[in-house]
């Protein structure tokens, strides 16, 4: 399978500067040589060098011989194709200052600070009322006893009463609706195609011609799983011979291979595999260690957002017929993240993370003794923990599931719940939504806008979650084979607008905002992939 694999968007090609391409190329370089891999790669190189076979008087040769057969030199790659990938989400490449990581847009990164604000103040409120500290050390017996109920925190009943969610989608999208550019008058930009949406701000975003140039694996000529491995005339061929490839992918041990296949959909048996070789995730001792120090922080401080998980929780999976069996493995997961500071960087390298900062009593406003709540630097909002849901089918070692979790958060979920002018963030994801649905299906947009029941108003719990929670289990996996194999979530926007466009007769029908979320209250029955097919395609 030997292939020349193209470099992701954002990569070292931009960089016109050879110096400055120099100095990333020496960057992760450095970095590599920080890492287990480059000890592992060391010690196998030492060992085969005094076996017969090693030929000393081109040792350079040999070794680089020997590292490509042992599958050595395609750990490598991978590892290099991902420090590549988190570029934009690292703050420590060389040259870049911290200040270069903060929102570029003015009104944007003003709302986003006042954004955070709020919910601070929420939080301290909430401390306030109920008369409970952000955090605590716990009792040395309330210590043992979490430790014991580790993998049974379904049973303990705490008293929840008083404990709100700090916000929900809909405090967020009147945030959203609410931004304005004082610069910008929307009513005589030539270019708006947003007309009648509710994030009126000149943000860029692709049209279906564009999504169609991206999504060319989606065409309808192009066998996908979601299709036709259900059709009865193509499913036992098309299966078979999907898997086949699947296995000779995850032997090729290629990450850039793995995405390129993800594109048409992995299947069930091999999905986590796949996923795993996608996001990079292999679990070994140094892995299970930091786990197992992060549930130690668990058991040793009691956090208020402890309370807002259990909450979130209750709220949510445990009353979902597909989830409920996942309780004890969410709460798990979900306390875990809360402590995780590989998180806040990653926050603060989107530029999203600043407000959260709390003091040692008594030490208000000095540095030295400020720190970061939680340590992850997330507030959890009403639905969060449906994102570690659909992965609960997935896998079952909890430190795999919350590896895979932290991955696909961080790279594509971390900005569906803050305010930027990241192409890939919630703003431009929502703008997308509205112009695609405005473009195609324009007719049922300006119906619902004039019964009051914006479209965006419905879809953007949608969007915020990626769909967990609102699709079936096995049409979210689906859909997130789709994110993780083109990198982008802006398909998400695609299938909002492929669910409309398939409802559009009930909904051109409805005479309220009530009626119209009636009409997309369950979503479970649908078959997502195809609905996206016919959305990009059937024209």
């Amino acid at each position: 399978m030997d292939e020349v694999v193209p470099l992701p968007s954002g990569s070292l090609l931009k960089y016109s500067n050879t110096d400055e391409l120099c100095d990333i190329i020496l960057h992760i370089a450095l970095k590599l040589q920080q890492t287990q891999l480059h000890a592992q790669m060391k010690c196998v190189s030492q060992d085969s060098v005094v076996t017969p076979s090693c030929n000393s008087c081109d040792l350079k040769s040999f070794i680089r011989t020997y590292l490509h057969d042992s599958g050595w030199e395609n750990k490598l790659k991978n590892a290099v194709y991902m420090e590549v990938m988190r570029q934009g989400l690292s703050p420590t490449w060389p040259g870049i200052s911290s200040d270069s990581h903060k929102e570029p847009v003015g009104y944007l990164r003003k709302s986003q600070n006042t954004w955070e604000k709020r919910i601070l103040k929420s939080l301290n409120s909430m401390c306030t009322e109920i008369g409970i500290p952000l955090a605590r050390k716990r009792a040395k017996q309330e210590q043992l006893e979490m430790k014991s109920k580790w993998t049974e925190l379904g049973t303990d009943e705490p008293d929840l009463s008083r404990f709100r969610p700090v916000y929900a989608p809909k405090d967020f999208l009147e945030v959203i609706e609410n931004l304005h550019n004082s610069n910008c008058n929307m009513s005589h930009h030539s270019s708006a195609s947003n007309r009648w949406g509710m994030v009126r701000i000149p943000i860029n975003t692709k049209d279906i011609h564009q999504l169609r140039s991206v999504f060319t694996e989606l065409s309808i000529g192009t066998c996908q799983i979601g299709i036709d491995d259900t059709s009865e005339l193509t499913t036992d061929a098309f299966s078979a011979d999907k898997e086949t490839l699947g296995n000779k992918v995850l032997h090729h041990n290629s990450t850039p291979i793995a995405k390129q296949y993800s594109k048409s959909g992995c299947p069930s048996g091999l999905r986590s595999k796949l996923w795993s070789l996608i996001l990079a995730v292999s679990v070994d001792e140094k892995d299970v260690l930091y786990y197992n120090q992060l549930k130690t922080y668990v058991l040793l401080y009691d956090l208020l957002v402890d309370k807002l998980i259990f909450k979130d929780i209750k709220l949510t999976a445990t009353n979902d017929d597909f989830y409920f069996v996942f309780e004890d493995g969410l709460y798990q997961a979900a306390l875990v993240f809360s402590r995780d500071t590989y998180v806040l960087r990653s926050l603060s390298a989107a530029g999203t993370s600043g407000s959260f900062k709390s003091y040692i009593r008594g030490k208000l406003g000095i540095e030295e003794f400020g720190v970061y709540f939680p340590p992850s630097g997330v507030i959890p909002f009403h639905g969060f923990a449906m994102y570690i849901s659909p992965l609960c089918f997935l896998f079952s070692d909890p430190v795999r599931l919350y590896l895979t979790f932290r991955e696909i958060y961080c790279r594509y979920l971390i900005r569906l719940h803050c305010i930027s002018s990241h192409p890939q963030g919630i703003v431009s994801l929502c703008v997308l939504f509205e112009t695609i649905l405005q473009a195609e299906q324009p007719d049922l947009f300006h119906h619902l806008k004039s019964v009051g029941a914006q479209p965006l108003k419905i879809a953007f719990r949608w969007l915020m979650r990626a769909f967990a929670g609102f699709l079936a289990p096995d049409q979210i996996l689906l859909l997130w084979d789709r994110m993780l194999g083109y990198d982008s979530v802006d398909i998400l926007a695609v299938a909002a607008v492929a669910i409309f466009t398939y409802r559009r007769n009930n909904l051109m029908s409805v005479a309220s905002l009530a009626a119209a979320e009636a009409v997309l209250a369950d979503l479970t029955t649908l078959k997502i992939i195809p609905l996206i097919q016919v959305t990009l395609y059937g024209k």
